[in-house]
């Protein structure tokens, strides 16, 4: 059988992906699957801009809520899942609508990952420990000595993703660049529609200032500290993305509310920036502004028909 046609929503994030992504659904009885690699997570909902119960109730969702706090959640495990979910949809006859900022995952979905080789616990829980003594900046540097090409596209403070590309280097002694490389990502697992969303750069910046605002003020701070009261670690994968990073910090007394909330901001921007820069490098991708539903709504009509 012919695999099921994926309309795919991309974008940075605040850009407004939710808002469009309910109203497809709705028009064309579509059912949502999430690629974002926070929203993944239970009990990481105002940080992560989680969908609410009620858009929950108007659209079916996937790949939400998959995993605890101090779990890691690879790109691997997010497209077997991401499958699974998709052959779900079609089975019942509805369409598969994937939605998400999360380069790393859409690439997992529709092009595959490069081979690996089986995780090795012993050198992992080495190299936890070594970030934990050493801290981000000097193991990213030292991702750079062994893989220059990985450590340019990896955010020092990306702890899982800088830790798995040192493991590859480690255990393979080949860098983890090179199977990419070899790997191509050029053969497609799904036909498929990627829509990228844009708004002009002040606007963007000025979304994400305010939903920030919002995040710091509504909840984010009480959500936090419930998770580190609850025994997740402070350092666990899930409170190392942006938001909860902050609030740990201002938490555990190391920086001022003012100064974690601007932090928050910062690298956020920082981060859509990113997003916007892998965004244009796949192929195919069709920019259309976030509030074009019309536009995009004929897009989406002429693939699917």
């Amino acid at each position: 059988m012919p695999a099921p046609a994926l309309v795919v929503l991309a974008g940075p994030t605040a850009v407004g992906k939710t808002g469009l992504s309910l109203e497809l659904a709705r028009r064309f009885g579509a059912e949502i699957v999430g690629a974002d690699s926070v929203q993944v997570y239970r009990g990481l909902d105002i940080g992560s801009a989680k969908p609410t119960a009620d858009e929950q109730a108007r659209a079916r969702h996937h790949l939400i809520d998959m995993a605890d706090a101090n779990e890691n959640f690879s790109a691997a495990r997010y497209a077997h899942l991401a499958d699974e979910a998709i052959t779900d949809i079609d089975a019942r006859g509805k369409r598969p609508l994937v939605v998400g900022g999360t380069g790393l995952y859409l690439k997992a979905l529709i092009f595959g990952l490069a081979p690996t080789p089986p995780v090795d616990q012993a050198l992992r829980e080495r190299l936890r420990r070594e970030w934990e003594q050493q801290g981000p900046q000097a193991m990213h540097q030292r991702l750079g000595e062994l893989d220059p090409a990985s450590a340019a596209k990896l955010h020092p403070n990306d702890r899982q993703r800088v830790l798995r590309a040192l493991e590859v280097c480690l255990q393979t002694g080949a860098p983890l660049s090179r199977r990419q490389k070899s790997h191509g990502f050029a053969q497609a697992r799904y036909p498929y529609l990627m829509i990228g969303l844009e708004r002009p750069r002040p606007e963007l910046n000025r979304r994400i200032e305010e939903r920030a605002r919002a995040m710091w003020q509504e909840g984010l701070l009480e959500e936090t500290r419930a998770l580190l009261e609850a025994g997740v670690p402070p350092q666990a994968p899930g409170l190392a993305s942006l938001g909860y990073r902050q609030a740990v910090a201002f938490l555990r007394g190391q920086m001022r509310s003012e100064d974690a909330l601007f932090d928050m901001i910062k690298k956020t921007k920082a981060y859509a920036k990113r997003q916007l820069t892998w965004f244009r490098g796949v192929e195919g991708l069709i920019w259309h502004h976030a509030e074009d539903f019309e536009g995009i709504g004929r897009r989406v009509a002429d693939f699917w028909s």
